[in-house]
């Protein structure tokens, strides 16, 4: 592994995660005992643990998993890419209610699917996003329509909505959908992956994960300080977006659309995803971004880009079209294949910080340096590696 440190107890998770700048506020490590906590949007350890194996540790997306088990365990060999994981099918998508779409962001997929697996019964309950206040969020656990409707949309902050997920797994919770950003979705996957004998039936609980593009969120306090220096009041936005070709951040507030150009909003993205090597939700059943399509921009925001990954979410979405729930357009090849160039660079540059934070390409902190995937991306690190 990239780092020789044996899994253990929450000590390690300190050390290896977040005194290194790695925690993504994923929430994972939260709610499975009393010494993890979130503040804010930061986790917080508010006591040691003298567990040897802890699944705080076990559970959390930046730490050392062997990653080629995990896909050989969710996907089919033969569907696997290098760049955006598993795709059983590429389209564009929107929901066919247009009120859902103007409530939701962009095609309202990811809120018309949750909502259909809901109502069909794959599920009993779904974990989102909820803002609670200001710019801070949590997951919140929701078992009727227009709770998920409410709560629709983007924040680009971090929202620890795994930690939901491990309390509704406490009690008698029936089966749970998850929308979950991509170290988000790796959590809930390490989960199956390193559970043991007696948390299975907890675990086995989580029967559906819609994954969320992601390029980086938004440290809380750095985004609450740009905002007020724009004199932006946090409680009025309902809703953000980056248009296409535009470089800048759309804010919907109340008094109307107000914008942020990208430069100045780098410097409020949080420290840990500059080293995430997924943009796609890879460890997710369907994932769903931003479509990107020739067009104008305001036809293009109102669709998704859809990735089916797994016979779970092949289902999902067949049912969709069947009751009429989404439209979906079969995307060009060269969307495709701009989606998969984007998220390479995004691994190449992830890398390249990781080595740069390590200081060596034989510790990749949570990546595993044989794997096939992170030494295809590995570029000029690996070249150096070769030479040594």
């Amino acid at each position: 592994m990239g780092s020789k440190t044996k899994a253990g107890s929450q000590e390690f998770l300190k050390k290896h995660v977040l005194d290194k700048g790695l925690c993504t506020g994923c929430g994972a490590c939260v709610n499975l005992c009393p010494y993890q906590v979130i503040y804010n949007d930061r986790t917080v350890q508010l006591h040691k643990c003298d567990l040897d194996d802890g699944k705080c540790y076990s559970f959390c997306p930046r730490t050392p998993a062997d990653l080629a088990a995990l896909r050989k365990i969710l996907f089919e060999s033969g569907d696997l890419t290098p760049e955006i994981g598993a795709v059983k099918g590429y389209y564009f998508a929107q929901a066919v209610d247009p009120a859902l779409r103007i409530t939701a962001q962009h095609g309202a997929t990811v809120t018309a699917l949750m909502e259909l697996a809901l109502a069909e019964g794959l599920i009993d309950a779904a974990i989102v996003s909820s803002r609670s206040r200001e710019l801070l969020q949590s997951g919140v656990i929701l078992n009727d329509k227009d709770a998920i409707r409410k709560n629709a949309g983007s924040k680009f902050t971090v929202s620890p909505t795994v930690a939901a997920f491990n309390q509704m797994v406490t009690h008698e919770g029936g089966k749970v959908g998850v929308v979950a950003t991509p170290c988000q979705a790796l959590a809930l996957a390490k989960m199956k992956l390193k559970s043991l004998p007696e948390d299975n039936a907890k675990i086995n609980q989580l029967n559906l994960v819609i994954g969320l593009y992601c390029g980086w969120t938004l440290s809380a306090e750095k985004y609450t300080k740009l905002l007020r220096e724009k004199n932006i009041v946090a409680e009025s936005i309902k809703g953000m977006d980056i248009p296409a070709g535009k470089n800048v951040l759309e804010i919907f507030t109340n008094d109307g659309v107000r914008t942020i150009s990208l430069e100045e909003v780098q410097h409020c993205i949080r420290d840990s995803c500059n080293y995430c090597i997924d943009s796609t939700a890879e460890y997710a059943d369907v994932s769903v971004g931003s479509a990107r399509f020739a067009g104008e921009w305001e036809d293009v925001r109102n669709w998704n880009q859809l990735i089916v990954r797994t016979a779970r979410g092949k289902e999902l979405v067949d049912l969709a079209i069947q009751k009429g729930i989404l439209e979906l357009r079969e995307a060009p090849l060269e969307s495709l294949n701009e989606l998969k160039a984007a998220a390479a660079g995004k691994k190449k540059k992830a890398l390249k910080n990781i080595v740069q934070k390590s200081g060596s390409t034989k510790n990749l902190l949570y990546l595993d340096d044989r794997d096939p995937v992170v030494l295809k991306y590995l570029g000029v690190e690996k070249k150096i590696r070769k030479r040594r």
